[in-house]
């Protein structure tokens, strides 16, 4: 009885894998592609920064032709290669792992879709748009993109390492 409520609790179904990395991918890409659609109708149109929280968070429309910190100019094509190897990964890390946590799920999900808005506008512009600037510490600008594998990532990794059944497995 504990073993199966174990599995049940910490080793989601292919289909729930589905549903729910797929679902938190889809939302980070829609929310992503919607706020740069909205960003460059505004605040790339203007040149303004609009604060949010003053002294806090602003809005401010970047153009970056790096990578994260706006390393790696140049490379926007390699960039969206890699992020499309990462997805790929991930789906079939999911769809094949005997055994992960819900928590890995969804950052995995969360990472897939950031890597993903990015990689879009690396092919679609030569560029991913940021816009999130924080002014009260000096921070490159972001975007929801971004946001999205920055979480998935931590909560992949606290998944994985604390929760998921196969690390359990290896340290016993």
């Amino acid at each position: 009885m504990t073993e199966n409520l174990a599995k049940t609790t910490f080793s989601p179904s292919r289909v729930w894998r589905g549903v729910i990395g797929g679902g938190a991918g889809l939302l980070v890409l829609t929310l992503d592609v919607l706020t740069k659609f909205i960003v460059k109708g505004t605040l790339a149109v203007t040149g303004q920064s609009v604060p949010v929280l003053p002294g806090v968070l602003s809005f401010r429309y970047v153009e970056n032709v790096g990578a994260a910190f706006s390393m790696g100019e140049g490379f926007g094509t390699l960039f969206a290669l890699l992020a499309c190897a990462v997805t790929i990964g991930i789906a079939v890390y999911l769809r094949k792992a005997p055994e992960v946590s819900k928590l890995e799920v969804l950052g995995l999900g969360l990472m897939a879709g950031g890597a993903i808005g990015n990689a879009i506008d690396r092919v679609a512009l030569g560029f991913v748009v940021d816009f999130i600037a924080t002014d009260f510490i000096d921070f490159p600008v972001f975007n929801v993109a971004d946001i999205g594998i920055t979480v998935g990532v931590a909560l992949a990794f606290i998944g994985f390492m604390f929760l998921s059944p196969a690390a359990k497995k290896g340290s016993e």
